[in-house]
């Protein structure tokens, strides 16, 4: 049976406790999906609630079995031939990211299920970003012709290593668990606990940070990463992702899997040769690019790359990686170029060049955002490596 829309339902709903407000997404026959009116209403909130004395803290949730499973594909595949139209949502998403990064309140998200791309920005750069055994992580852009997005070139780019490379051109998925060692969240409490949890949060009626993180640890638990997890194969990720190339990413990714004791590599080999030969291009230089760059050069220059990849300045593999998706659902994308050679660095080139100065994204370049390294200080980061 087709799924029943009502084009009135409130997609974001806010609510006012005293100190406390609380956001929730509320379009979980979508997986909470980010739509253009999501978008609206998130920023609406945030700005009114920053400039209102009265609220101390903001609790960002999802409602159903996810919190965001990112933006919405099909309203991007809708809009391919009025890119225009395109424009104000995506300019606008960008503009809550650098708010959400730079947020004066004390916020904290509560992660139940799919946690995705776009959705995902809304739960990293939090002060505190709660997830649960449910949680599910992952940054799959390049797989459909577009780029990691959202502030993640900056958020990536500073993980460990080169496991943020690594998770920005495989798409591995992450649990609650990995999450927070990884840097990527700040606490796993079990999720028959969340609800309680936010009742205590909206019952504390503050938002001294330090009276809300001793909230949040009365209900977390420390985690230990399952042995199979890909964070405990930090040695064979360094060694691959840190190739100059994807070419050369793929060709040490293929050397390793060779290997005894290496099967797991390849459902992620697998994964790689399947996804757009474009998009990975772009996705790594992004991310190398990240490194170098402050939290509102990355949102510019990803500004910059998502208008040109949806005007198909040099492919149409986003169009053709949404259709094979979620539109046919036929997994089978046909690629142009089809090959990593194809995709050749100055046709790359081309999607980094700068738009002229009154098109760009306009965000203050002084910023001062939330920051304490908790990506470099994160268990991933300590982790002993393992004899594979």
């Amino acid at each position: 049976m087709a799924q029943v829309i009502n084009p009135n339902e409130e997609v974001v709903l806010g609510e006012e406790i005293d100190h406390v407000r609380l956001i929730t997404l509320n379009r979980p026959r979508q997986l909470n999906v980010i739509s253009s009116k999501v978008v609206y209403s998130l920023a609406e909130y945030q700005e009114k609630w920053e400039k209102d004395n009265n609220a101390e803290l903001v609790i960002i949730k999802g409602a159903g079995r996810a919190f965001s499973a990112g933006g919405d594909l099909k309203m991007f595949y809708d809009g391919r031939n009025l890119m225009d139209s395109c424009l104000e949502v995506v300019y606008r998403m960008y503009w809550l990211c650098y708010h959400i990064h730079t947020y004066k309140k004390t916020q904290v998200a509560l992660v139940h299920g799919i946690s995705m791309g776009g959705g995902a920005s809304l739960m990293v750069p939090m002060k505190f970003s709660v997830v649960t055994e449910k949680t599910v992580f992952s940054t799959p852009e390049a797989s459909i012709g577009f780029h990691t997005d959202c502030g993640f070139s900056y958020m990536l780019s500073h993980l460990p290593g080169s496991l943020g490379e690594f998770l920005a051109l495989t798409g591995a998925r992450l649990n609650g668990k990995e999450l927070v060692a990884a840097g990527l969240a700040t606490h796993f409490v079990p999720s028959e606990k969340l609800v309680e949890l936010e009742k205590k949060l909206i019952t504390l009626n503050s938002g001294d940070e330090n009276a809300v993180k001793s909230v949040i640890e009365e209900y977390c638990i420390e985690v230990q990463i399952d042995e199979g997890s890909v964070l405990n194969k930090k040695s064979i990720i360094d060694e691959c992702f840190s190739k100059d190339t994807v070419e050369e990413i793929v060709k040490s990714f293929e050397s390793e899997a060779s290997k005894e004791g290496n099967a797991w590599i390849g459902a992620f080999l697998k994964g790689l040769k399947r996804s757009s030969p474009t998009g990975l291009k772009i996705t790594l230089r992004s991310i190398r690019e990240g490194r170098k760059q402050k939290l509102s050069e990355c949102l510019k220059k990803e500004f910059r790359l998502t208008m040109n990849i949806l005007r198909t300045t040099i492919s149409g593999d986003v169009y053709e990686g949404i259709r094979a998706l979620t539109i046919d659902k036929d997994n089978a994308p046909k690629w142009d170029p089809l090959t990593l050679d194809e995709a050749t660095d100055d046709k790359v080139e081309m999607v980094f060049e700068p738009f002229e100065e009154h098109l760009e994204l306009q965000i203050p370049e002084k910023e001062e955002y939330r920051w304490d390294g908790k990506y470099e200080n994160s268990a991933y980061a300590t982790l002993k490596v393992k004899d594979e």
